[in-house]
C-alpha cells in the first residue's frame, strides 16, 4: 500500500437519545467529552486516523453541529473536508456522499467508514487492523470490521465467517444476523460470530456499483446533491432538495445484506458504541464498591452504580444497580437494567412538549456558548462565553434591554454608532432597540453574565443586521 491510501469517512450526525440527558439533539454524545481524556469520541476517532496511512478525513455531519466539528477539529490540530447534511437520510446517504467526494481526490481511492460515537481502547492494534482490512478490501471486497463478542450481547448484530481470505483475520461473509435474544446469541457466540461494528472499507468503485445496483435512487440523490453543494466558509452545504430526494435507508438494508463481495476482519481491539448507560459504565474505572463517580457526587451504601453530576451535587443512599445523571436542568434516575429504555423516555419527553428532550443546556455557537442561570417574569440571566477572535452578530432587539457584565477577559462592544472596550468586573448597558455586537479581541475566552430585562426574552426577538458565520 502506498501511503495515504486510505480517505477516512467519518458519520458524525447521529443523536445518541439513550445518553439523555448528557447527549442531546443540540450536543449529541459524539461531541460530549464522555472519556477520561476528556476528549469526546469524536476527537478520539480523529486522532486515531490522523497518522501516516490515512489521508486528510471527510467529516459527514448535520448542518447544526458545523462549528462544533471545525472548534473540535481546530483544538486537535487536525483538518478535514466538513460536509454538511441539510436533514438526517440514515446512513446509506451519508457514505455515498462520501465515496463520491472521496472518488473526486481518486478515482480507486480506498475509504475506511468509521462511526464518529464509538470507543476504541486500542489505537494501535485498531490501526494494524484497519490497514490489514483494507488490503483485503483492495482486491474489490467490502471489509467488515467485525468485534470478538464478550458479553451475549442482544443489542447488535452479528456477522458469520465464511471462507477464509488472503490475509489473516480476514474472512468472506457467510450471513448476517439481526439482534437475536440472549438464547440466540449466546449461541452465535458459541460458533464464532462476531458482532457487527457498523465500520468497513472498501474501495470507491466498489461500494459505487453496489448502491448503483441495489438502490439507485440514493446514489443519484448523493450526486445531485454534491452538484447543487454550495461553500459556506470552511464547509460543503449539499444541495438541500436533491438530498430528500433519498429514502431513508441504512447501509445495511441498501448494501451490506445484498453484496456479494462483503468480508469480514476479525479485530483485535476493544470496542465499545457507548450506545447506553450501562454500556458505558462497562468501560469506565470502577470503585471497590463497583461504582463510577464522576462530579460532584456522594454515595453511600450504593454498589454497582454509575452517578455522574455535571455541575449540583448529586448524592445516592442505598441503591444498586442504578443510573443517576444530573445536569443543570434534567435528572435521569434509572435501573441499570433498564438503561436502553432511555431512548423511549425521550421521545416521551418529546411528545409531552418538554424542551429539555432536545435542547441542551448549554447552547453552542460559533463564536463559543451560553447558557441559561435563571428565568422569571420579564428576566432572563444567561453566562455567555465567547472563545479568542469570537463576534456575535450585530443585531437588535425590540422587547427587552440587556446588561452585559465581564467576568473575564475583555470585551469590545459596540452600541450604535460608540465602540468601546469593558474589562473585568465592568458593565454595558444596552436599552432596548440599540443595535449592538459584541467581539472577544483578547487571546482568552472573554466569559460575561448577561441579565436580560423585558416583556419578552425569546431568543426569536433577535433582528441581524450583520454575521460573520453567514447565519441567517
Amino acid at each position: 500500500m502506498r501511503p495515504n491510501d486510505v480517505h477516512p469517512i467519518i458519520i458524525a450526525g447521529g443523536a445518541g437519545t439513550r445518553l439523555w440527558p448528557v447527549s442531546r439533539d443540540t450536543m449529541p454524545k459524539q461531541f460530549v467529552p464522555l472519556l477520561e481524556s476528556g476528549r469526546s469520541t469524536f476527537e478520539e476517532t480523529i486522532l486515531r486516523i490522523a497518522g501516516p496511512g490515512f489521508a486528510r478525513p471527510i467529516v459527514v455531519t448535520h448542518s447544526e453541529f458545523r462549528f462544533v466539528v471545525a472548534e473540535q477539529l481546530a483544538r486537535l490540530g487536525v483538518e478535514a473536508d466538513i460536509v454538511l447534511e441539510p436533514e438526517r437520510r440514515d446512513s446509506a446517504l451519508a457514505i455515498a456522499t462520501g465515496a463520491l467526494l472521496a472518488g473526486s481526490r481518486d478515482p480507486e481511492a480506498l475509504c475506511l467508514v468509521l462511526a464518529a460515537d464509538h470507543i476504541v481502547a486500542d489505537d494501535e492494534l485498531f490501526v494494524e487492523d484497519c490497514l490489514t482490512a483494507a488490503r483485503c478490501a483492495g482486491e474489490g471486497r467490502i471489509m467488515m470490521l467485525g468485534i470478538h463478542p464478550t458479553w451475549p450481547s442482544t443489542g447488535y448484530g452479528y456477522i458469520a465467517a465464511g471462507e477464509p481470505l488472503g490475509e489473516d483475520q480476514c474472512f468472506q461473509v457467510q450471513r448476517f444476523a439481526e439482534k437475536p435474544d440472549t438464547q440466540t446469541a449466546e449461541r452465535y457466540i458459541e460458533e464464532g460470530y462476531s458482532w457487527n461494528s457498523g465500520n468497513f472499507l472498501f474501495p470507491v468503485p466498489v461500494m459505487l456499483a453496489e448502491l448503483e445496483a441495489n438502490v439507485p435512487e440514493v446514489l443519484a440523490a448523493a450526486r445531485g446533491a454534491i452538484e447543487g453543494a454550495k461553500r459556506d466558509l470552511d464547509f460543503l452545504r449539499l444541495d438541500k432538495d436533491a438530498f430528500a430526494r433519498s429514502p431513508r435507508i441504512s447501509i445495511d438494508y441498501a448494501v451490506m445484506e445484498r453484496t456479494r463481495k462483503a468480508g469480514v476482519l476479525k479485530a483485535r481491539f476493544r470496542w465499545s458504541d457507548v450506545g447506553s448507560w450501562d454500556a458505558l459504565y462497562d468501560i469506565k474505572t470502577r470503585n471497590d464498591d463497583g461504582n463510577v463517580l464522576e462530579g460532584p457526587v456522594s454515595v453511600l451504601g450504593t454498589t454497582g452504580s454509575f452517578v455522574r453530576s455535571d455541575q449540583v451535587l448529586t448524592t445516592v443512599v442505598g441503591l444498586d444497580n442504578v443510573v443517576v445523571v444530573s445536569t443543570p436542568d434534567a435528572v435521569l434516575v434509572a435501573s441499570k437494567d433498564r438503561a436502553p429504555d432511555v431512548k423511549a423516555l425521550v421521545a416521551q419527553l418529546h411528545r409531552e412538549g418538554r424542551s429539555e428532550a432536545g435542547q441542551h443546556h448549554r447552547i453552542h455557537r460559533p463564536w463559543g456558548w451560553y447558557q441559561r442561570i435563571d428565568i422569571g417574569a420579564r428576566f432572563q440571566v444567561k453566562q455567555i462565553c465567547v472563545k479568542p477572535g469570537g463576534v456575535l452578530s450585530l443585531q437588535r432587539h425590540y422587547h427587552r434591554a440587556e446588561h452585559w457584565v465581564v467576568v473575564h477577559g475583555t470585551a469590545e462592544v459596540t452600541i450604535d454608532d460608540v465602540v468601546r472596550l469593558y474589562h473585568e468586573n465592568e458593565a454595558a448597558y444596552l436599552p432596548i432597540g440599540c443595535t449592538h455586537r459584541m467581539r472577544n479581541p483578547g487571546k482568552i475566552d472573554l466569559n460575561i453574565i448577561e441579565v436580560q430585562v423585558g416583556s419578552y426574552t425569546g431568543e426569536d426577538d433577535i433582528i441581524r443586521f450583520e454575521d460573520i458565520y453567514a447565519r441567517n
